[in-house]
């Protein structure tokens, strides 16, 4: 007799039995229906579930097509090769994706909550879409989409998808890990819309549109692109589009065209490369060195479009140019469509456009000037080489920050100024460095620094020349012409004996400050700061305003006149036991006129503990100089000993340097300019010291 217990138990497994019978999912999701044996025999197959097809090694052209509800995986060694369209959905209880159509009179389509593939192509497998015509796609397109049709049955790409196709279509979302490839010269034309979860490769042989004004694409986690063909970047209004993979090349005539609406922006944060290894799978190059240099046929160049786009290379986060090459190697258009183009540099380290940004059509980018603008992001390290002839009709922005950089070791570089358009607006700092190429800038503003540091000579032209910051010649020659100044430029600096600034017929007027170790040709007329140790080829004249500072060595004037007046500054001979210091040399043949405030002839200076006189009849006859007199040095004047003597103050002021701050702020500080010369004080009869002017004589 068997026990409660087993009667209990086994009514419970008979009830288990019961409810998974009453429970189980529908025949299809048992497990996927094969269907190889149709496919080789080129029957129709209606799908009722998931299905399955293992393609054997080698090609297999199938004829017939897929239909009903369900899904289709693609498995095996071979090749499938699809030469109808085929149209089946997934069960309705696995549709979940919703499909907008937003913007009112601008249409475009967004998908959310995508759904699950549709056609799976497991790894090893390969799928064929079409054999060269126009059909053969996998697909059904229930959502009216404007301007292009979108696919419902996503696919998952874990092996290769190739695409052989001459229409137009669209894929619906992609997943996966594989290749899909586009053979070339097809002309089909493939709509990648949406944000797409794939991290494969794409062979782009034809054309891709990643992205129109009725789509946006994101490719977020896309490895790398191979394009062959025409990869074409839009957005809808108001979108930013961001592309962050590499792009290879490795057929001559492929390139990146870039369009936008109004109010959207492209960014693409990788790179476009030349590929000669890694096939179609893994493209890449074996060394970075190659995308600089022909390769035989041309076949490493490549380029860009810019259609009337608002453009970003880089996003702040890389220090990868996104076109790296020559003028032989890559062509960059900047062109005009529904507006001018934009194109901003934004990196976050040292990059180098080797090639022009010109105007032209596709190679021939020379064939006419640039339609756009260029800036240069005010990001942290952005600094930006052009090492090449630029050819753009527009406004190149230098972000405070930045870096923009004209010539390099691998080229030299200048911007194109002849058009109506053209001009510089420089918050950051402009560095010329040509080794052999001269160059002209013109209508150059902004509050940015101006660095001339090239062999080659770089001329300023104009009266546009209206930059507020500090100009620098570390190398070679700086010229004005045509009436540019540097007025209003808050500091010039030569930095070493080579250094050379050409003011022409026109002359120099320091309003602010002048110093350094190089050579101005031309006159200088001071109203503000000038320091010794520069030459100075044609006249000088010292206004009242202006002072002149001692350094370690004199200014020194190899031509016309020299005229004094204003002040002079000996802090840096405070501590000197020179029997004689030189404050000018004055190599004309020229008397020098006039004296500086408080200072006539003979007057005499202490400086710490030395006694001196000036003359401006020192050396050949004209310099200007101070001779340690034979009195002693510590003797205390006495009522009514000469009256033409001052002592000077010996506050300490280094020299300039390339930090760019030196001596100068603490000469202009206005708190400070009081002791630039102390005169000595009268003594009266009871002891106490009261004012006599800034030069007084004792008495």
């Amino acid at each position: 007799m068997r026990s409660q217990t087993h009667r209990t138990a086994a009514a419970v497994g008979a009830l288990a039995a019961v409810a998974a019978l009453v429970t189980a999912p529908p025949s299809f999701a048992a497990g996927p229906r094969d269907v190889t044996a149709d496919v080789l025999a080129n029957r129709d197959v209606t799908l009722t579930g998931d299905t399955v097809v293992t393609v054997p090694s080698g090609q297999t052209t199938y004829n017939g097509v897929f239909r009903g509800e369900g899904t289709l995986t693609v498995r095996g060694t071979g090749t499938l090769i699809l030469t109808k369209d085929s149209d089946f959905t997934l069960p309705k209880s696995r549709q979940r994706q919703k499909v907008s159509i937003l913007g009112g009179n601008h249409p475009y389509v967004t998908t959310t909550n995508p759904d699950p593939p549709a056609v799976t192509v497991e790894r090893g497998a390969t799928l064929q879409y079409g054999n060269g015509g126009t059909t053969g796609l996998i697909g059904h397109f229930p959502y009216g989409t404007p301007a292009f049709r979108l696919n419902q049955a996503n696919i998952r790409v874990d092996g290769t998808l190739r695409l052989s196709l001459k229409s137009a279509y669209n894929l619906g979302t992609i997943s996966g890990s594989g290749l899909i490839s586009q053979p070339r010269f097809l002309w089909g034309t493939w709509d990648l819309s949406g944000a797409h979860p794939f991290s494969g490769v794409i062979d782009n042989g034809t054309q891709v549109n990643a992205g129109r004004p009725e789509f946006a694409t994101s490719l977020p986690n896309v490895r790398k692109i191979l394009n062959q063909g025409t990869y074409t970047v839009d957005t809808p209004l108001g979108q930013t589009v961001t592309m962050g993979m590499d792009f290879y090349q490795r057929e001559y005539g492929s390139d990146i065209n870039v369009q936008s609406r109004p109010g959207s922006k492209v960014v693409l944060t990788g790179q476009y490369s030349w590929s000669n290894q890694g096939g179609d799978t893994d493209p890449s190059l074996s060394d970075p060195a190659l995308n600089w240099t022909p390769a035989r046929k041309n076949v490493n160049k490549r380029g860009t479009n810019i259609k009337g786009a608002n453009v970003q290379w880089g996003d702040g986060t890389t220090s990868k140019i996104f076109m790296p090459g020559t003028a032989e190697t890559v062509y960059i258009n900047l062109l005009a469509a529904r507006s001018r183009s934009l194109l901003t540099f934004d990196y976050n380290g040292p990059v180098t456009l080797g090639a022009p940004i010109g105007g032209g059509l596709f190679h021939d980018t020379l064939a006419a000037p640039g339609a756009g603008d260029v800036v240069i992001a005010g990001t942290r390290g952005n600094d930006v080489t052009f090492a090449a002839k630029q050819y753009y009709d527009g406004s190149t922005t230098v972000e405070k920050g930045a870096v923009l950089r004209l010539g390099s070791g691998q080229g030299d570089g200048s911007l194109w100024m002849d058009g109506d358009l053209c001009r510089v607006v420089n918050d950051g700092t402009l560095v010329v460095q040509n080794a052999s190429t001269p160059i002209s800038l013109s209508r150059v503003s902004g509050s940015g620094a101006f660095v001339q540091s090239g062999a080659a000579t770089t001329t300023l032209a104009g009266s546009g020349v209206t930059y507020t910051g500090t100009t620098t010649v570390r190398k070679g020659t700086l010229a004005l012409k045509s009436g540019a100044t540097l007025g209003r430029s808050k500091a010039i600096r030569l930095t070493s004996p080579g250094a050379r600034l050409d003011v022409g017929t026109s002359g120099l007027r320091v309003t602010t400050t002048l110093t350094g170790k190089g050579t101005v040709r031309g006159a200088v007329t001071n109203d503000g700061v000038v320091a010794g140790g520069l030459t100075v080829t044609g006249g000088y004249t010292q206004r009242a305003k202006g002072r002149l500072v001692l350094q370690a060595k004199p200014l020194k004037v190899t031509g016309g006149s020299v005229r004094l007046a204003g002040e002079v500054d000996l802090s840096a001979a405070g501590r000197s036991s020179a029997r004689e210091i030189t404050l000018l040399d004055n190599a004309g043949r020229g008397a020098t006129k006039g004296a500086f405030s408080g200072l006539r002839e003979g007057t005499k200076v202490k400086l710490a503990d030395t006694v001196y006189r000036i003359s401006y009849r020192a050396g050949d006859g004209n310099d200007v100089a101070l001779t340690a007199t034979a009195a002693s040095p510590s003797a205390s004047p006495s009522p009514g000993s000469a009256s033409n003597s001052a002592a000077v103050g010996t506050r300490s002021a280094s020299t300039a340097d390339d930090s760019g701050l030196g001596w100068w702020p603490y000469v202009l500080s206005l708190g400070l300019l009081g002791g630039l010369l102390i005169p000595a004080t009268r003594r009266t009869r009871g002891g106490r010291r009261r004012g006599g002017g800034r030069h007084a004589a004792h008495r």
